[in-house]
């Protein structure tokens, strides 16, 4: 289901209680509110475009930016403020995940077989 932004449009790919996938269009001079999220990460995975990634410092008011291209990735930590920016018409990929402790549980051990 598209959903309308006034920055363009988001469809949700996957909906999980601990993953998400959406899919978004902004259009060129696009941008998001700034906002963070409590408890989940947040990354961008640009298809086509360019796009900036401002995060915000906590104790000041001054901002970290990233600029992704096509193939660039960027992540931003839950609680960190954050707001995303279209230089041009950009497609990407907005993933947000929530972190569990140590879930694995080994019953055997990897290696190498000697061929």
């Amino acid at each position: 289901m598209i959903q309308q932004k006034v920055w363009g449009t988001t469809s949700p790919l996957i909906q999980r209680e601990n993953f998400e996938v959406h899919r978004i269009v902004i259009d060129s001079g696009g941008y998001c509110s700034k906002h963070y999220h409590e408890a989940k990460s947040n990354a961008f995975y640009v298809e086509c475009g360019e796009l900036l990634i401002h995060v915000w410092n906590e104790d000041s008011d001054t901002q970290d930016t990233t600029r992704l291209r096509a193939g660039d990735m960027t992540t931003v930590a839950p609680k960190k403020l954050h707001q995303f920016e279209a230089v041009e018409d950009t497609v990407c990929y907005e993933i947000y995940w929530t972190e569990i402790s140590e879930d694995i549980v080994r019953k055997s051990f990897g290696g190498l077989k000697n061929v």
